[in-house]
Protein backbone atom coordinates (compact mmCIF):
# COMPACT_ATOMS: atom_id res chain seq x y z
CA UNK A 1 0.00 0.00 0.00
CA UNK A 2 1.52 3.17 -0.64
CA UNK A 3 1.81 6.40 1.88
CA UNK A 4 0.30 9.15 -0.95
CA UNK A 5 -2.52 8.50 -3.37
CA UNK A 6 -0.85 8.62 -6.74
CA UNK A 7 -1.98 11.98 -8.75
CA UNK A 8 -4.22 12.11 -11.72
CA UNK A 9 -3.11 14.36 -14.57
CA UNK A 10 -6.10 17.33 -13.28
CA UNK A 11 -4.46 17.21 -9.78
CA UNK A 12 -0.62 18.17 -10.81
CA UNK A 13 0.98 21.29 -10.48
CA UNK A 14 1.63 23.25 -13.75
CA UNK A 15 5.41 22.16 -12.66
CA UNK A 16 4.48 18.15 -12.33
CA UNK A 17 2.41 18.80 -15.36
CA UNK A 18 5.37 20.34 -17.60
CA UNK A 19 7.25 17.17 -16.24
CA UNK A 20 4.49 14.56 -17.54
CA UNK A 21 4.46 16.31 -20.51
CA UNK A 22 8.31 15.65 -21.56
CA UNK A 23 7.77 11.87 -20.06
CA UNK A 24 4.89 11.16 -22.18
CA UNK A 25 7.05 13.30 -25.59
CA UNK A 26 10.52 10.95 -24.45
CA UNK A 27 8.75 7.82 -24.14
CA UNK A 28 6.29 8.41 -27.07
CA UNK A 29 3.38 7.17 -24.98
CA UNK A 30 0.30 8.88 -23.25
CA UNK A 31 1.01 6.42 -20.50
CA UNK A 32 2.79 8.04 -17.07
CA UNK A 33 3.60 5.19 -14.22
CA UNK A 34 2.61 5.02 -11.02
CA UNK A 35 6.32 6.16 -9.97
CA UNK A 36 5.87 9.59 -11.34
CA UNK A 37 2.50 9.77 -9.92
CA UNK A 38 3.39 9.59 -6.89
CA UNK A 39 6.62 11.70 -7.28
CA UNK A 40 4.42 14.15 -8.29
CA UNK A 41 3.29 15.48 -4.62
CA UNK A 42 7.03 17.11 -4.38
CA UNK A 43 7.39 19.10 -7.83
CA UNK A 44 10.78 20.07 -7.47
CA UNK A 45 11.76 16.38 -6.50
CA UNK A 46 10.64 15.03 -9.11
CA UNK A 47 11.78 17.90 -11.69
CA UNK A 48 15.33 17.43 -10.19
CA UNK A 49 14.64 13.58 -10.50
CA UNK A 50 13.28 13.37 -14.04
CA UNK A 51 16.56 15.61 -15.06
CA UNK A 52 18.48 13.34 -13.72
CA UNK A 53 17.51 10.52 -15.01
CA UNK A 54 17.66 11.32 -18.27
CA UNK A 55 20.62 11.99 -18.21
CA UNK A 56 22.20 9.06 -16.83
CA UNK A 57 20.00 6.85 -18.79
CA UNK A 58 21.13 7.87 -21.57
CA UNK A 59 23.06 6.58 -24.62
CA UNK A 60 26.62 7.15 -23.19
CA UNK A 61 29.58 4.78 -22.63
CA UNK A 62 27.33 1.95 -21.60
CA UNK A 63 23.85 1.67 -23.94
CA UNK A 64 20.66 1.69 -22.55
CA UNK A 65 19.94 -2.14 -22.42
CA UNK A 66 23.01 -2.35 -20.63
CA UNK A 67 22.13 0.54 -18.22
CA UNK A 68 18.14 -1.15 -17.47
CA UNK A 69 19.79 -4.24 -17.07
CA UNK A 70 22.14 -3.19 -14.10
CA UNK A 71 18.99 -1.18 -13.43
CA UNK A 72 17.39 -4.36 -12.66
CA UNK A 73 20.15 -5.90 -10.65
CA UNK A 74 20.83 -2.71 -7.90
CA UNK A 75 16.87 -3.03 -7.27
CA UNK A 76 16.87 -7.11 -7.20
CA UNK A 77 19.96 -6.22 -4.28
CA UNK A 78 18.01 -3.63 -2.85
CA UNK A 79 14.63 -5.41 -2.60
CA UNK A 80 12.77 -3.17 -5.00
CA UNK A 81 9.71 -4.52 -6.14
CA UNK A 82 8.96 -2.07 -8.22
CA UNK A 83 11.74 -1.48 -10.10
CA UNK A 84 12.67 -4.86 -10.57
CA UNK A 85 8.96 -5.14 -12.82
CA UNK A 86 9.43 -2.00 -14.32
CA UNK A 87 12.50 -2.01 -15.33
CA UNK A 88 12.67 -5.49 -16.19
CA UNK A 89 9.57 -4.51 -18.76
CA UNK A 90 12.25 -1.29 -19.92
CA UNK A 91 14.99 -3.61 -20.90
CA UNK A 92 12.80 -6.01 -22.90
CA UNK A 93 11.26 -3.16 -24.87
CA UNK A 94 14.99 -2.29 -25.50
CA UNK A 95 15.64 -5.67 -26.79
CA UNK A 96 16.75 -7.82 -24.13
CA UNK A 97 15.86 -11.55 -25.11
CA UNK A 98 14.96 -14.85 -22.50
CA UNK A 99 18.17 -15.87 -22.76
CA UNK A 100 19.67 -12.64 -21.85
CA UNK A 101 17.58 -11.91 -18.75
CA UNK A 102 17.92 -15.85 -17.58
CA UNK A 103 21.63 -15.17 -17.98
CA UNK A 104 20.94 -11.57 -15.65
CA UNK A 105 19.07 -13.62 -12.92
CA UNK A 106 22.11 -16.38 -12.83
CA UNK A 107 24.64 -13.23 -12.22
CA UNK A 108 22.46 -11.35 -9.73
CA UNK A 109 22.08 -14.71 -7.88
CA UNK A 110 25.91 -15.94 -7.83
CA UNK A 111 26.79 -11.91 -7.28
CA UNK A 112 24.86 -11.97 -4.48
CA UNK A 113 25.59 -15.75 -3.09
CA UNK A 114 29.29 -14.49 -3.71
CA UNK A 115 28.94 -11.46 -1.71
CA UNK A 116 27.18 -13.10 1.25
CA UNK A 117 30.23 -15.52 1.71
CA UNK A 118 32.66 -12.53 1.68
CA UNK A 119 31.00 -10.47 3.73
CA UNK A 120 30.18 -13.53 6.36
CA UNK A 121 33.70 -14.27 6.10
CA UNK A 122 35.07 -10.71 6.64
CA UNK A 123 37.60 -11.64 3.54
CA UNK A 124 39.90 -8.95 2.84
CA UNK A 125 40.69 -7.62 -0.24
CA UNK A 126 43.44 -8.83 -1.88
CA UNK A 127 46.00 -5.89 -2.42
CA UNK A 128 46.23 -6.16 -6.01
CA UNK A 129 42.60 -5.63 -6.47
CA UNK A 130 42.61 -2.36 -4.40
CA UNK A 131 42.03 0.86 -6.87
Amino acid sequence: MGTVPLLKDEDLSPEAAEVFAEIRALRGTDYVNNFWRAMAHDPGGLRALWDRLKVVMAPGALDPLVKEMIYVAVSTANGCDYCIHSHTAAAKGKGMTPAQHAELMAVIGMAMQTNGLVQGLGVEVDEVFRA
